[in-house]
């Protein structure tokens, strides 16, 4: 029996879990789903004869060794600055690794020793990144074999709330994946190339300078610049080209309400707030401004902001003004926030999330410039069975089916930008109800 090493039980997991649960009864597999909670790992095994649960801490050398020696492949859901320790193993024990996470300089470390070892140590698996990078690249091969010449590409991903899940929500979001992840977002200067210039933008700007998304059937958005967008020039074969540009997208609004708590430094994480324990929310954000008294006045006048303007609305329905005890004892400004916004960020029974990838690939064939618009979207069933788990979990699950079926021949630290991993796993997406949708203009 081949067997299958399943690290993190987290929220993104679900349907990672399931979908490979259901190929073990076809395949005869063994899925071994561990994480620090033992019983976080059995709620996702279940009753699966295929399936077993067991507590897993990669700090605990000598037992994460023997549980992956004793695996044919493994995938990392837990903590991305985790990810290199178990490919360290993975390296040792001669065992292959697949992730979702973007590729470190840790990670890309092991290309060499991977690849010469025939390991496949396959990266940037889920949605963003993942299917993004599958689905563009299947557009980009496209218009290169009808002998397009590529001039501008963008692409934006966000995971936002159903429109029928809490109406009255002005962010029109909620968490759907890690809220550090969330808060902490964007603190790394943004680079891009933008009609031939490069384009670096800082944390403290990032949130001002959005792009206007507009998705056909489902509205305008707002987009703001992700990481480092350059590195794929390269990979993508997009050397060359006069725009390059990859995003998050949030709805309306949601980017120059989020500003505020970033300018006050409501997102810094680097030092421990003093007095968290005797702190209500107001508290809170009266330490980022110079009085004692009406905070939220003092954001007005500070952002030039009306009393009853979008951003305060968003900022006084998270609850960010009221008397409310934080309730924990200690932590830095992101800390605290995450906190605070996760009493009324937390998905609740009945919450579906919604899911919404675009790209724009602008281009010359026979002397004339052409567009195609693509775009993707999933909808959660619910607060477990999410749109967020879908898209990050199955394309990592399907990929992890081919590399057991032999089918993927890559090697080293690789992402997936070959025809011979995007294509069969947006194909089965597409099976699954997760399809792109294309439009020339």
């Amino acid at each position: 029996m081949n067997r299958i090493l399943m690290l993190g039980a987290g929220r993104s997991s679900s349907s990672l879990i399931s979908y490979l649960l259901a190929q073990a009864k076809i395949y005869q597999w063994q899925i071994v789903v561990g994480d620090v909670s033992e019983q976080a790992a059995t709620d996702r095994v279940s009753n699966s004869a295929n399936g077993k649960a067991i507590q897993f801490d990669i700090d605990d050398v000598e037992s994460s060794k023997a549980m992956i020696a004793s695996s044919d492949v493994v995938i990392s859901m837990i903590p991305a600055h985790l990810h290199p320790l178990v490919a360290k193993i993975c390296l040792a024990e001669k065992k292959h690794l697949l992730t979702a996470s973007y590729v470190t300089d840790g990670m890309q470390s092991f290309h060499e020793d991977a690849k010469s070892s025939g390991l496949l140590f396959l990266n940037e698996s889920g949605l963003d990144p993942g299917i993004d990078h599958m689905s563009a690249m299947k557009v980009i091969d496209k218009i290169k074999e009808r002998g397009g010449r590529l001039t501008s590409f963008e692409s934006f991903t966000g995971g936002l709330i159903a429109p029928d899940t809490e109406p009255e929500n002005p962010w029109r979001y909620k968490f759907t994946w890690n809220p550090r992840n969330v808060v902490m977002a964007g603190q790394s200067t943004a680079k891009f190339l933008s009609n031939g210039t490069y384009k670096f933008i800082p944390y403290q700007q990032l949130f001002k300078r959005i792009t206007p998304v507009q998705v056909p059937g489902f509205g305008e958005y707002e987009g703001y610049a992700n990481r480092d967008s350059l590195k794929y020039l390269k990979t993508y074969g997009l050397e060359g080209i006069k725009t390059m540009l990859r995003g998050t997208l949030r709805n309306k609004g949601y980017c120059s309400a989020w500003n505020v708590l970033v300018q006050l430094g409501c997102c810094d994480d680097s030092f421990q707030l003093e007095g968290v324990e005797r702190m209500s929310h107001r508290d809170f954000m009266n330490a980022f401004v110079s009085t004692h008294d009406n905070v939220d006045e003092k954001i007005c006048l500070m952002f030039g902001l009306s009393p009853d303007s979008d951003e305060m609305n968003r900022l006084r329905w998270s609850g960010l003004f009221s008397d409310e005890e934080i309730g924990i004892a200690k932590g830095t400004p992101a800390q605290v926030l995450e906190h605070i916004l996760n009493k009324k960020w937390k998905l609740k029974p009945g919450d579906r999330d919604f899911i919404v990838m675009w790209h724009r690939f602008q281009f010359e064939i026979d002397g004339k410039q052409k567009e195609i618009q693509a775009y993707l979207t999933a909808i959660g069933d619910d607060e477990i069975n999410t749109a967020m788990s879908k898209t990050v979990g199955l394309p990592l699950a399907i990929s992890t089916k081919l590399l057991m079926q032999g089918k993927i021949k890559s090697r080293g630290v690789v992402i997936p930008v070959m025809k011979e991993i995007y294509e069969p796993v947006l194909n089965e997406l597409a099976e699954l109800g997760i399809r792109l949708k294309e439009e020339e203009m």
